[in-house]
């Protein structure tokens, strides 16, 4: 497969970005790959304040709603809301694994002192089908 660089820049930004793009695939093939991604807001910028520390915890904190506490055990309900879906209109995938990281420290804190810091070492997860929007 021969490959040609070829360079394009967002609307939104001054800063331009090299894209590699195979010869061997069609014009029209490559036209609805950037079409999919604006439409989906490749070139939409972020809500200022998502450089914040914590943004994205006090995000999906505010989504759970905690049924059941017991010593190492947590339950909870996650309703799937517009701010975490996907351009399908599914859970994210991040938003899974966020709220999965969420569940496990809360568990985690049933069990442990307050004053030791806690983190989620590793975390894998296979998706089977996406939870739809509510």
């Amino acid at each position: 497969m021969t490959e040609t660089s070829s360079s394009s820049s967002s609307s939104s930004s001054s800063s331009s970005a090299t894209t590699t793009i195979s010869k061997d695939l069609p014009s029209e093939n490559v036209l609805a790959v950037e079409r999919f991604f604006e439409g989906v807001g490749i070139h939409a910028s972020p809500p200022p304040n998502s450089t914040s520390k914590d943004f994205y915890s006090d995000l999906f904190r505010d989504l759970f709603k905690v049924n059941h506490v017991q010593r190492g055990r947590v339950s909870c309900i996650v309703p799937v809301l517009p701010a975490v879906v996907n351009y399908y209109n599914g859970l994210h995938g991040g938003a899974v694994a966020a709220i999965a990281e969420r569940a496990s420290i809360a568990c985690a804190r049933t069990v442990v002192a307050d004053d030791k810091e806690l983190f989620l070492g590793e975390l894998s997860i296979s998706y089977l089908s996406a939870a739809k929007l509510n």
